[in-house]
C-alpha cells in the first residue's frame, strides 16, 4: 500500500527533469485515472432525468469545471509554477471579455481589445523574446546589457529566498498556443462573433484544454466554445476512431519520429562537417518526415484523448508532403496556425485588398535589422536592393500596386510566422525563405512553358558561371537545384507536348504532378535547415550556433559528391532509409484509402481493439529510447 502511495505521490508531483509526456506510461496512468471520475460525471442523472440535447448548467459547470482542474495539473506537470501564468492568463482574458460585452461603445470595446491583445503580446515577448530583443539592442548600441529574470527577483524577494533562478528566463511550455487562443477569444468577441463566456470555469477549460495545450492546435473561440454547452456524446464508432487516433499517434512519435532523431537527423545535425554530402542531404530529407511525424503525431494523439471526453479539435494536417507548391503546403502543414495568421494578421493587414503603412514598415524593419544585426555583406547589399525595388514599384508601378500590396503582406506574414516558432533570426529565415517560395510560385503559375524553361536556362548560366569563379559551396548548392529542375522541368515539357497530341497512359500522365509533389518537399526540406539549426538550442545562443551549423550543412552538400559512396551508406542506415520510404509511402497513400482503414479499424470488436492495443505497447517499448525525446513543438 506504502508504494502505491509513494508512486501517487510521485504522479501528481511535478519533476522538472521528467515534464509529463504522451508517450510516458506516467500520463496513461494519470488519465486513465481521470477518465474513471470524468465517466461518472457525465453519466451521472438525477432520477428520472431523460437524455436531452442540451447540457443541464449544473453538470455543465461541474464537467468542465473539473477537466479545467485536471488542465491545471496536466500544465503544472509540464512546466511547473508557470501553471500561475496560465491562471493569470486565463482570469486576464475572461474578465477582458466581459468588459467588451457589457460596452456598448465601439470605442471602448476597441480599447480594451487592444489592451488585451498588448497585454498577451507583451507576455508571450518577455518570456519569448527578451534574449532576442536585448541581443538587438547590444548590437545596435553597442551594450553589454544582460538579461535578468525579474519575476523570480521578485519572488526571491517575496519569499525571502534564492529559490528561482534570476539569470535566466525559462519558456514556459505551450505559452505560444493559449496565447493565441486568448488573442482569438479577445478579437472574436470585440467583433461580436461570440458572447463572453460567463463561468469562469467554462472559459478556463477553453483556455487550457490539456490535450492541445503545449502544442496546439491552436483553438479558435468561435469554433470550441460553443462545445462547452453540448451534452457529452460517445458513441462505439466514435470511441473506435478516439483510439485509432491515440495509437496512430503514439506510432509515429515513437517509431517514425524519435527513431529517425536518434539513429539519423540528431548525430548529422549535431556536426555536419563529420559525415558525406549525400548524409547530409538525407539528414535534411529525413528530418522532414521526423518533424511531420513528431507534430502531427501529438496531435492525432491530442484530437483522440479529446474525443474520448466528447470534443472535437480542428484538422490541423492534410497530408502536407502531398503539397506540389508552397501555398498548397501552408493549407495542409499546422492549418490551425495558417489560419490563424491569415485572420488575425493577413486579412488586418489588407490581405490581398489593399496594404498600408504597416504592411511596409513591418517589411523593412525586418529587413533592416536582419542586414544590421548579421552583417553579411551580400545580404545587406540584398535587402537595400529589395527595399529600394519595392518603393521604385510604388512610385512608378501604380497600375500593379494591388499585387505587390498582396506579396508584401504574404511576405510578412511569413517572416512574422517564423518569428512566432523562435526568437533567433534563423526561423526568419525559415519564414522568408518560405514566403519567397510562395511568391515565386505566384509568378511562376502564371508564366508559359516557354518562358519557364528560359528562365532556369538563363538562371543556371548564371549559378554555374558563378559558382566556378568563386568556388563559393552555397552557388555550387544552388547550381544542382536549379539544374536538377531545369532537366526535370524539360522533361515534364516534353510528356505535356505528347500527352496535347495523343493519349498517353495514366501512370505517364501522372509523372507532372508527382514531379511538382517532389520539387516541393524538397523545397521545404531545404528551408528547414534554418528551423532544426536552432529550434533545440537555448535562445541566447541559438542566434550564433543555429548560423554556423547551417552553414556547415550548406557547405557539406554543396562540396563535392562521391556518388560511389551511396550504396555503403545506404547499406549501413538501412533501417532509418526503410523507415523513411514506409513513412513516406503511407503518406501519399490516398486520403479515401485511409479514411475506410481507419473505419474499419473502429468497427472491430472491443477484444480485437484490446488485443491489438496490448500488441502495440508490446512493439512500442521496443523502439522507446532509454531517454524519451520531448515533442518539438513543445519548444514554441
Amino acid at each position: 500500500m506504502s508504494d502505491i502511495l509513494t508512486y501517487l505521490g510521485t504522479l501528481f508531483a511535478f519533476n522538472d527533469d521528467h515534464p509529463l509526456l504522451f508517450t510516458q506510461i506516467h500520463f496513461w496512468v494519470l488519465f486513465f485515472i481521470i477518465y474513471a471520475f470524468f465517466s461518472l460525471i457525465v453519466s451521472y442523472r438525477r432520477k428520472g432525468e431523460r437524455q436531452s440535447k442540451t447540457l443541464d448548467p449544473t453538470k455543465r459547470v461541474l464537467r468542465n469545471g473539473y477537466l479545467f482542474f485536471f488542465s491545471l495539473l496536466f500544465y503544472y506537470k509540464t512546466s511547473g509554477l508557470f501553471v500561475l501564468l496560465l491562471i493569470f492568463s486565463t482570469l486576464f482574458g475572461w474578465y477582458l471579455g466581459i468588459r467588451m460585452d457589457h460596452t456598448f461603445s465601439r470605442f471602448r470595446r476597441k480599447t480594451l481589445m487592444f489592451i488585451g491583445v498588448a497585454v498577451n503580446l507583451l507576455i508571450l515577448a518577455y518570456f519569448k523574446y527578451a534574449y532576442f530583443f536585448t541581443d538587438i539592442y547590444n548590437a545596435t548600441f553597442h551594450t553589454n546589457i544582460q538579461v535578468v529574470n525579474h519575476l523570480a527577483q521578485w519572488g526571491n524577494t517575496i519569499f525571502d529566498t534564492n529559490h528561482f533562478d534570476a539569470s535566466v528566463i525559462l519558456l514556459p511550455v505551450g505559452i505560444s498556443f493559449f496565447t493565441f487562443q486568448n488573442i482569438s477569444y479577445i478579437v472574436d468577441v470585440c467583433k461580436r462573433k461570440i458572447g463572453h463566456v460567463p463561468n469562469i470555469l467554462d472559459f478556463g477549460f477553453y483556455t487550457s484544454f490539456f490535450p492541445q495545450l503545449v502544442a496546439g492546435p491552436i483553438l479558435r473561440a468561435n469554433e470550441f466554445i460553443p462545445q462547452l454547452y453540448k451534452p457529452f456524446v460517445l458513441n462505439r464508432r466514435q470511441f473506435g476512431v478516439a483510439l485509432f487516433w491515440i495509437c496512430n499517434g503514439l506510432i509515429k512519435k515513437i517509431i517514425l519520429s524519435d527513431y529517425l532523431a536518434v539513429n539519423f537527423a540528431d548525430r548529422i545535425f549535431d556536426n555536419p562537417a563529420l559525415y558525406t554530402p549525400f548524409e547530409n542531404f538525407s539528414a535534411l530529407m529525413v528530418y522532414s518526415l521526423q518533424v511531420y511525424a513528431d507534430f502531427s503525431g501529438y496531435t492525432d494523439i491530442a484530437i483522440g484523448v479529446a474525443m474520448l471526453m466528447g470534443f472535437y479539435l480542428p484538422t490541423n494536417f492534410n497530408s502536407p508532403y502531398k503539397a506540389t507548391n508552397p501555398t498548397d503546403f501552408w493549407r495542409r502543414w499546422h492549418m490551425s496556425l495558417s489560419r490563424w495568421l491569415r485572420d488575425y494578421l493577413y486579412i488586418p493587414l489588407g490581405g490581398n485588398r489593399t496594404s498600408g503603412f504597416a504592411s511596409y514598415f513591418i517589411l523593412a524593419a525586418i529587413l533592416l535589422i536582419a542586414a544590421f544585426r548579421l552583417k553579411v555583406t551580400g545580404f545587406t547589399i540584398a535587402v537595400v536592393v529589395i527595399i529600394a525595388a519595392v518603393l521604385l514599384m510604388l512610385i512608378f508601378w501604380r497600375s500593379h500596386r494591388r499585387t505587390l500590396g498582396t506579396n508584401v503582406n504574404n511576405m510578412d506574414t511569413m517572416l512574422l510566422g517564423g518569428l512566432w516558432h523562435g526568437s533567433s533570426f534563423n526561423f526568419i529565415t525559415w519564414g522568408g525563405l518560405n514566403g519567397l517560395g510562395i511568391l515565386v510560385y505566384k509568378w511562376w503559375k502564371d508564366r508559359s512553358w516557354r518562358t519557364r524553361l528560359i528562365t532556369l536556362l538563363v538562371i543556371n548560366v548564371g549559378l554555374f558561371i558563378a559558382s566556378h569563379s568563386t568556388e563559393s559551396p552555397l552557388l555550387n548548392l544552388l547550381w544542382y537545384c536549379v539544374l536538377v529542375m531545369l532537366i526535370g522541368f524539360t522533361g515534364i515539357y516534353l510528356i505535356k507536348e505528347k500527352m496535347s497530341k495523343q493519349k498517353t497512359s495514366p501512370i505517364v500522365s501522372r509523372i507532372p504532378h508527382c514531379w511538382s509533389i517532389i520539387i516541393c518537399f524538397i523545397f521545404i526540406s531545404f528551408t528547414r535547415l534554418f528551423f532544426r539549426s536552432g529550434s533545440n538550442l537555448n535562445p541566447a545562443e541559438a542566434n550564433e550556433q543555429a548560423w554556423e551549423t547551417a552553414s556547415a550543412m550548406v557547405s557539406q552538400i554543396g562540396s563535392k559528391w562521391n556518388l560511389a559512396q551511396i550504396p555503403e551508406i545506404i547499406g549501413h542506415y538501412w533501417t532509418v532509409f526503410l523507415l523513411f520510404a514506409i513513412g513516406m509511402v503511407i503518406h501519399w497513400l490516398p486520403s479515401r484509402f485511409k479514411r475506410r482503414y481507419r473505419i474499419w479499424f473502429a468497427s472491430q470488436p472491443l477484444w480485437l481493439l484490446a488485443t491489438f492495443i496490448v500488441l502495440m505497447a508490446f512493439v512500442l517499448y521496443q523502439f522507446i529510447t532509454a531517454d524519451l525525446q520531448p515533442f518539438i513543438y513543445f519548444q514554441f
